[in-house]
């Protein structure tokens, strides 16, 4: 499976992606949304891991962006915001799935399953 993982702390999405490390999954690691946007159609993931708050363009602006060009796209916003009002905003964006940041065993289920029946389950 390949994995886009957006996150401006390195060490972050270095937690993440040896969370996630297995010889099935390659894992591209990107540090803000803007270069997301970009990249989206050349890397073609099967899954993009976001966070919400980055430097030049923030998750939510970035997954609303991605899905609009690509409405099949699958992406899960990771943050450490829980407050649910980032929930609404990530599902009204088209995000599939709404993990913590401290419940990590989350994204192995939801990456695990199809969208369509991962969505908005967790």
């Amino acid at each position: 499976m390949k994995i886009l993982l957006v996150d401006d702390n390195a060490n972050m999405r270095s937690t993440i992606a040896s969370f996630l490390h297995s010889d099935d999954n390659e894992i591209i690691e990107l540090e803000d949304g803007e270069k997301a946007v970009e990249q989206y159609e050349n890397i073609k993931p099967d899954w993009v891991l976001m966070d919400i708050k980055m430097g030049k363009l923030n998750g939510l602006d970035a997954t609303k962006m991605i899905k609009q060009k690509f409405p099949d796209a699958h992406i899960a916003i990771v943050t450490n915001y829980s407050d649910n009002v980032y929930r609404i905003c990530a599902e009204k964006v088209g995000a599939d799935a709404f993990v913590s940041k401290q419940n990590l065993y989350q994204l192995k289920n939801i990456i695990g399953r199809q969208a369509a029946s991962s969505k908005w389950k967790v």
